[in-house]
This record gives structure tokens, sequence and C-alpha cells, in this order.
């Protein structure tokens, strides 16, 4: 694809929905310095490139979790699964959103362990979600398949985003996980958008996908009807005792390769660089601000994996002359 390709100038004046594999195949296999610099095209006209995105990830409930997501240490299925714990108590919660704030937070995500939270399930949270933005916090969540009337609780509770990631393509959604369908993920994203929630939706790249799997998720992922306001991108973390603990490792040009690639196709989304970044060099990060990702957690775990402390990740803000988006600003059309 050359650089005055028809499809890359008609990205510039609108939103896209009707992506074909080919056109996406092209961008992702671009030359690298090529594919960078478009990524950095559309980048600086949606966002400010030298400014990142805030968030906190918190597990509220932990483990004992009936799907079998082969990655997931939190699944009941495996030989070695975390210990199940219940849902944490308000209190605790809340004392960790000040502590999340405090540090830089602008947006505070609260993860279960749930396949499907029962509707009495939604009680409590439903008050986190209404404490956690009384602190003047973004609130988001991810428990599981949500039903249209489950969605329009939380939004009246409060809720701004919520997460619930495809993980890969629907072709190799099967390898991964049996529990769930591909349609039930998809039927709970467009449940949350028709409540008027933000949707946060990305996957993991490392499961023993192939190229053709990569171009298939972000297909999917840019041609929903609305974009995700947020799309996380996941490097695998593998665990011991899950069925992913040997994956061979993806280099970092190719997982740059999709964040650059998810900028292009959904230019006005905040591209999170999620897990994985504990094993990642400040080189690796660089290039992966570089291709487009915008966002980032900040804390020492996300629900049961090692995030990078944040004094390291204001250490890498420092050296590379960025700074975190202030909260008023995040919460724009853009977010």
């Amino acid at each position: 694809m050359t650089s005055d390709s028809p499809s890359l100038v008609k990205l510039k004046d609108t939103l896209r929905h009707d992506w074909s594999r080919a056109e996406i195949n092209a961008i992702f296999t671009l030359p690298f310095p090529e594919l960078i610099f478009k990524a950095q095209q559309v980048h600086r006209q949606h966002f400010d490139p030298t400014k990142i995105q805030i968030s906190t990830l918190l597990s509220i409930k932990t483990g004992g979790c009936p799907e079998d997501c082969a990655y997931c240490p939190q699944s009941a299925h495996h030989e070695k699964s975390v210990e199940r714990e219940n849902l944490m108590a308000l209190d605790k919660v809340i004392t960790e959103a000040k502590a999340a704030k405090k540090a830089g937070a602008e947006r505070f995500c609260m993860g279960a362990a749930w396949k499907a939270p029962k509707d009495r399930d939604l009680d409590p949270v439903c008050e986190m979600v209404r404490e956690v933005k009384a602190l003047g916090l973004e609130t988001c969540l991810t428990i599981g398949m949500l039903t249209p009337a489950q969605s329009a609780r939380l939004k009246e509770a409060g809720l701004d985003y919520y997460n619930h990631n495809l993980d890969t393509s629907e072709e190799f959604y099967g390898s991964i996980i049996s529990t769930r369908t591909y349609q039930d993920r998809l039927d709970t994203l467009s449940n949350v958008r028709d409540a008027g929630i933000n949707v946060c939706c990305g996957g993991i790249i490392g499961m023993g996908e192939n190229e053709e799997d990569r171009v298939g998720l972000l297909m999917t992922l840019a041609n929903l009807p609305k974009h995700p306001e947020s799309v996380p991108i996941n490097l695998l973390v593998r665990v011991e005792g899950t069925p992913l603990q040997d994956a061979s490792s993806v280099d970092i040009i190719t997982f740059v390769r999709v964040i650059a690639t998810a900028r292009i196709l959904m230019p006005a989304s905040h591209v999170r660089l999620a897990a994985g970044r504990e094993t990642m060099s400040e080189a690796d990060h660089a290039l992966c601000f570089l291709a487009g990702a915008n966002s980032i957690f900040w804390g020492e775990k996300l629900l049961t994996t090692p995030n990078p402390v944040k004094n390291k990740d204001q250490r890498l803000l420092d050296l590379l002359g960025m700074n975190p988006v202030e909260p008023s600003c995040a919460s724009s059309a853009h977010a």
C-alpha cells in the first residue's frame, strides 16, 4: 500500500466501519517506518501525542470463575487457579479509589470474576459505582456478560465505561474459550452500548494466534457500529498453571504493528497499552506510544498479574517528555 492509498486518505475525513480484511492486512504489513508514520499522522489529528490517559484497575471479586479462558489464572478450571475471594467490601473499594486518584488516575476500573452477574450481585456493585463516581473519578466495570436490564441499571448508577474484550478473532476464539461464545461477547457489547455506556473493548496478543487472527480481531473492533472509546491491547502474561503457560512469546515489532493498525482503524479511540508491560523495556514502551498507544494502567497489579509500579511509569513519562491527561481533558468526546 502506497503513501497515497485511497483508504488511508479517506480515513482522514471520516471514521469508517466497513473495513475489509484485505485493507487491514495491507495496513498491518506496511514497511514498519511507513506504518508508524501513518499511525502518528492519524494520532495527531485526534490527540496530543505527549499526553497519556491513566486508569487504575482493581479486582473486586477474585478467583473461582466458571469460565475456562486459557490465559486466566482466575478460572476454576485450571490446576493452579488463584484463591477464591468474596466480593470486596465497599469501604475497601473506596479506600483503593481514593489512593488511585491521589496517584494521578482519572478512571477507576473494577473487575469481578463472574461469567455473568446475578441481578442481586448488582446491588453492591452499583453502590460501588456511585461512591467512586462521587470521588470525581470516571467509573469502569468488567464483570462478565450483561443483559439489557442490567446494563440499564449500571448506567443509572453512573457507570461511564464497561470493559468486555473480544480477546481474539472469531475464528481462533474457540481455541481459547469454550464456556461462552463470540456472539455472547458481541451481545454484551450491544447491550452496554444501547444503555448509553461507553465501551472498552480490545484483545490479547500472544495466545498462539496467527497474523490473520490479529487482523480479524482488529476488523471486528473497527467494524462495530461505533468504535470502542477505549481499545486495550494486551500482551499475554504467561501464568504458571494455565493452558497458555508455555505459549511462544511475540516480538515487540509484531505487537507494535497491532497497536499502530488499531490507531489507524479507530483514530478517535484511546488505544490502551494494557497487560504485559512489566516485561517491556523503556524503548518498547516508546515504540508503542509512537504507534499511537495513549493510555496505560497505573498500579502494581492488573487484577492478578503484575504491572509496573507508578513511580517506574512516572520516570518513563518524564524520560519521554510525556504527561498524564488532566481529568477534565480525559472525559472529552475522545475518551
